[in-house]
């Protein structure tokens, strides 16, 4: 089967422009043109666009896509090089996660701690406003 950009738009849950503008950049090669030049995407087509989405994701600037394109276009030769820059990519999200789970239980401790002051479990205290008797 093949696809508009529409129905691949639809499919992928990509913007028009944005699937445009990766076609444009050559991250989508070899997508076919029907007999009026428009485009037309197949499933396997398809399937790339949701993985480029999933990379952007990841955070893959598109330099960085357009350089993992290259490596795939190389087929199974270059699947260890392809392994080291997914690996970089993994290492950036686990540290993303890591800031997350900080400002998660960041949270959960304030929300905690305006609890206890609010059923008066606690007194209240702030790092911004002078103390009491703080003649600074």
């Amino acid at each position: 089967m093949l696809y508009t950009m529409k129905q691949a738009c639809e499919a992928s849950g990509l913007t028009y422009d944005t699937l445009k503008f990766y076609c444009n950049e050559g991250l989508v090669p070899n997508v076919k043109r029907d007999k009026n030049n428009y485009r037309v995407f197949s499933d396997r087509d398809i399937e790339w666009i949701k993985s480029l989405s999933c990379l952007k994701n990841c955070g893959m600037s598109i330099m960085e896509m357009k350089e993992y394109v290259e490596l795939c276009l190389q087929g199974k030769a270059s699947i260890p090089e392809r392994k080291k820059v997914l690996d970089i990519k993994l290492k950036e999200l686990e540290n993303k996660i890591k800031e997350i789970e900080s400002c998660i239980h960041y949270i959960h401790w304030k929300q905690e701690f305006y609890d206890d002051v609010l059923s008066g479990k606690k007194e209240y205290y702030s790092n911004l406003l002078p103390l009491e008797n703080d003649d600074n």
